[in-house]
């Protein structure tokens, strides 16, 4: 019997970082939405789709199979029984991902295979809407979060030390302004999942975090 674990919160909270060092040290599978799109996005390359062609893309699509598995520790994704993680970071593939992930066909074959994926493996995900719309039943839930505040003051420190100019009231505001259109679109809408544990790491680093999630799986 599969464990599966979800974390919701919004832009800046932490999500990724937190459940990548959380999976590691489970040794679950952390899902990788943005790479199982941009997997499906090589295969609609291969099939000669243009990015417009809806159509042809939301047809095709059934035939992706798309899974991630560790090898040492490191990610692989596999589409149709090939690893195509060396190809998965190029421009023409992350072009189609961005233009490919917004079909309600793709987006719904994509969903199937999270779906099958948690099924069979202990995984983790993070998202928006990850303990509401994906894996409803997961065994545990957290929306991770944080003040804007803290959110645009990592989100500086971050660009700093990639000697990056910060402007901390601009990233503020952009953060609050993605945090309304996440918590107000039509589809899949950031908000806590009821059974979801409310997790505010304002005041706790990444570690710190990290044991608390462990600290209530059952």
């Amino acid at each position: 019997m599969s464990y599966n674990i979800a974390i919701d919160g919004p832009a800046g909270a932490g999500k990724s970082t937190i459940a990548k060092k959380l999976a590691k040290d489970l040794s679950f599978v952390y899902v990788d939405t943005g790479a199982m799109y941009r997997a499906l996005a090589i295969f609609f390359i291969r099939k000669g789709f243009a990015a417009e062609d809806e159509s042809g893309i939301s047809d095709a699509v059934k035939d992706a199979n798309v899974s991630i598995e560790y090898v040492n520790g490191e990610q692989q994704v596999i589409l149709n029984g090939e690893n195509v993680t060396p190809i998965l970071r190029t421009e023409e593939v992350g072009n189609m991902a961005s233009a490919s992930s917004v079909y309600k066909a793709v987006r719904a074959h994509l969903l199937e295979l999270q779906r099958s994926l948690a099924a069979s493996k202990d995984v983790i995900m993070d998202g928006r809407d990850i303990g509401t719309c994906i894996l409803p039943n997961a065994d545990l839930k957290i929306f991770l979060t944080a003040t804007s505040a803290e959110r645009a003051r990592r989100r500086c420190e971050e660009l700093k030390q990639k000697g990056e100019n910060a402007d901390y009231e601009k990233i503020k505001k952009d953060i609050e302004e993605r945090d309304y259109r996440d918590s107000h679109r039509e589809i899949a809408p950031l908000k806590q999942a009821e059974d979801a544990i409310y997790l505010d790491s304002s005041d706790l680093n990444i570690d710190e975090v990290v044991e608390r999630i462990k600290s209530y799986i059952k």
